[in-house]
């Protein structure tokens, strides 16, 4: 499959002109984990690199800020790298997915599932984390026709409330309406998927527990964006989040608790294929990208 060049808009509302930043070349991947009985794999999306102007990254602190961190770190000067991944799960009598990425023209996920070996109508589950474009665009097509003609969308009924509430959702909720099915955040979701309340990003912002075997992944949705920025200064205001203090306070206690008890973690925005740990690193905390995992 050729290279496709993503329009990661909504992660680049202000691209400045610049040959590091906007949308990255990437192609079609899929990479696998056994978790339990399990099989897990990340699935390839977008990736973009996000200016460091303040708006998103460091909105109380300024880009100099953002900069020393990004010095610390080693990463590369005046931008923030992400990804946009997505989580497909298949276990007895499901096949899951945890967020849809962006959907065609903007994202490859169809692509990278097909590298998988799965179809789109072989999809008995969609695990929706919250509303944003990044996360839901791939749930409809251009016509407004469900992607995924036989799943269920699960996600909590706060955030199917907000996600109706907004007018720019209209062809979405119609798309996708007679599929959904609501949840209360904290509940179990499926055998072995337990949602977790990680609202703050917006209203019913959800991250998913998956366990098998003794063992167990949490897929975090938007709790934490940059691997690097959001690790290491994870109290920072965040500028995509709804509620800004609600959403530094939980992403501060969750990585705590994710570093303390050392479970893995599936982030959509980090580098891909976004399977990890979080350790303490000073007042913050460091990625430890999952090693030994099988690509396709």
């Amino acid at each position: 499959m050729r290279p496709i060049i993503l329009a990661a808009a909504a992660l680049l509302s202000s691209v400045a002109a610049s040959a590091q930043l906007g949308p990255v070349v990437v192609t079609p991947a899929a990479t696998d984990m056994r978790l339990g009985k399990l099989r897990l794999t990340a699935l390839r999306d977008a990736a973009a690199n996000a200016p460091n102007d303040a708006k998103v990254f460091g909105v109380e602190t300024g880009p100099e800020a953002v900069e020393a961190v990004l010095a610390a770190a080693g990463a590369a000067p005046g931008q923030i790298s992400l990804s946009v991944n997505t989580l497909l799960v298949r276990m007895p009598g499901h096949v899951v997915l945890v967020d849809t990425g962006y959907g065609a023209p903007h994202g490859i996920m169809l692509d990278s599932l097909a590298r998988a070996g799965v179809a789109p109508a072989a999809v008995t589950d969609i695990l929706i984390s919250h509303g944003h474009g990044d996360h839901v665009g791939g749930l409809i097509d251009a016509d407004g026709k469900p992607v995924y003609p036989r799943a269920t969308v699960r996600m909590a009924a706060d955030e199917w409330t907000a996600i109706q509430a907004a007018p720019a959702n209209a062809k979405l909720v119609a798309g996708i309406a007679p599929r959904v099915k609501t949840f209360v955040a904290g509940a179990a979701v499926l055998p072995g998927v337990a949602s977790v309340d990680l609202s703050g990003h917006t209203p019913g912002h959800s991250g998913y527990r998956i366990s098998s075997g003794g063992q167990s992944v949490l897929a975090i949705g938007d709790m934490a964006h940059s691997y690097v920025v959001s690790l290491g200064k994870p109290d920072w205001a965040m500028g995509y989040d709804r509620d800004r203090k609600q959403g530094a306070e939980r992403r501060r206690s969750v990585l705590a608790a994710e570093a303390r008890d050392e479970e893995l973690i599936f982030s959509p925005h980090f580098p891909y294929p976004g399977f990890g740990r979080v350790v303490v690193a000073g007042d913050g905390f460091a990625w430890q990208p999952q090693p030994g995992l099988t690509a396709k």
